[in-house]
């Protein structure tokens, strides 16, 4: 495949051909572009590292803390972590930033270098330019012996995650504890399996059926904690007469649900259920992006709050919480977001809040789930040929429905009545990814394939 080099990082998978794969050498090349970039911009060269357990894990992190000490830069090395807990620990180290060696949903031939600024948040697009520009230049100077990086580990820094979580005043460990769950948890043998048991105990769940907890990389079923590849914990949660199941995906920065009764909660649903709680308690605004569910509008007005859109993607998120001062927001792939804790999805976060929400409510979790209105959302894509005039094609969709709502934020998103349909350029592939959502199925489905025989009219 070829290396997918985007604003926030390089992702690609492993072996082959250096410049069409992740090899050591494009590992090497910008994880040196990257750390020069840090110290030109920060003049502090120390930036912490964490990896997920995928099998290539350990491989990349020996070449990223090799090539940062030979750039001058000190390394602080969390070792087996998560997404959020490296977040959370640039920021306590007063680092200049950090490197994420995870291909976070991705499979496990995959592995990703995701880039962090000062303050623990994904670095922005006009920065990641940077990093990519110095890449491809010969800016890059290693040091002489005496001036090489220093290197310390610090592998306690799950634990401080879960301790700074447990004094969130919204995390209420008595009422967790006093409905006495039982949980069953599907980690995909990645870190997960470290964190998320830890946070379980912590929080006063003593009944905890473990599947894929092994971090050994080894991933059981595809790690993107999507419906269909969720049937083991399904079960197992029904089997062991469960109350709830929890899954995340390989760096724990995505949560979804599984109800008592084996049906999924919605991973678009993590979100909408975790915001209505905290609005109960903090009133505020909420943010999602253009293609989440509107469920989260709903539960906005009904708290009497504003619900904001953002472009997709955390960096774009972060900025429109910052920017409309939210309380919660995140994304509808089961992506949370809660500031009073830091601005990036974190799954363990969601975790606490949602058995918080779920013990003081009283129900189960099917019974929850009712409380919410049921939108249906259809998901496709057109692969383009080579040379396709992308922006063309939107815009002459944009002209096609020039008399409905139109948001051109990111993409083309049209607003039809009570329904909706995202139009959007892929980043990193060759194709338009194509999202409605409509109260039924049906509708969804009719109105993802009419956008999709629309821009293959128009293509011709």
């Amino acid at each position: 495949m070829t290396l997918i080099k985007s604003i926030s990082g390089i992702r690609g998978t492993i072996g082959g051909k250096a410049g069409q794969n992740l090899t050591p050498e494009d590992i090497i090349k910008f994880t040196a572009a990257f750390g020069t970039w840090i110290k030109r911009t920060t003049g502090n060269p120390t930036i912490v590292i964490g990896r997920d357990a995928r099998i290539s894990g350990e491989m990349v992190n020996h070449l990223v803390t090799g090539t940062l000490q030979a750039i001058g830069v000190k390394v602080i090395d969390l070792g087996l972590s998560t997404t959020p807990t490296v977040e959370i620990a640039v920021p306590r180290e007063n680092a200049g930033g950090g490197i994420i060696i995870t291909a976070s949903h991705n499979p496990k031939n995959y592995n990703a270098l995701k880039l962090l600024n000062n303050i623990g948040e994904f670095i922005s697009g006009a920065d990641g330019e940077e990093v990519l520009r110095i890449a491809n230049t010969e800016e890059i100077i290693y040091s002489e012996v005496d001036k090489l990086g220093e290197y310390q580990h610090k592998f306690y820094y799950i634990q401080k995650h879960i301790d700074k979580i447990q004094e969130l005043s919204l995390v209420n460990k008595k009422a967790i504890k006093e409905r006495n769950f039982k949980v069953v948890i599907d980690c995909v043998n990645s870190t997960g399996g470290i964190s998320v048991p830890e946070l379980l105990v912590a929080l006063g769940v003593t009944d905890v059926v473990e599947l894929f907890t092994n971090p050994n990389g080894r991933f059981p079923h595809n790690p993107e904690p999507l419906p269909e590849h969720l049937s083991t914990i399904a079960h197992e949660v029904k089997h062991q007469k469960a109350d709830v199941g929890l899954v995340v995906d390989p760096d724990v920065d995505r949560l979804a649900i599984v109800c008592e009764n084996g049906d999924m909660f919605g991973e678009e649903y993590s979100l909408v259920a975790i915001a209505d709680y905290v609005l109960k308690h903090k009133k505020g605004n909420v943010v999602s992006n253009l293609s989440s569910t509107q469920a989260l509008r709903d539960v906005a007005l009904k708290h009497g709050v504003e619900h904001f859109q953002s472009a997709v993607g955390e960096v774009h998120v972060v900025q429109k919480m910052k920017d409309v001062n939210a309380v919660i927001g995140g994304e509808g792939n089961g992506g949370i977001i809660f500031p009073e804790l830091h601005y990036g999805r974190d799954a363990l976060v969601g975790i606490a809040l949602f058995l918080s929400h779920l013990a003081t409510s009283g129900k189960s979790c099917t019974r929850l789930r009712a409380e919410y209105p049921n939108y249906y959302m259809a998901k496709n894509k057109i692969e383009l040929p080579e040379g396709t005039d992308v922006k063309g094609i939107i815009k002459q969709m944009e002209e096609k429905y020039k008399k409905e709502k139109l948001n051109k934020e990111d993409g083309l998103k049209i607003e039809m009545g009570g329904d909706w349909v995202h139009l959007r350029a892929s980043n990193t592939e060759p194709i338009i990814r194509i999202y409605s959502e409509s109260s039924t199925k049906t509708t969804a489905e009719s109105i993802n394939r009419k956008i999709m025989d629309d821009i293959k009219q128009v293509m011709k």
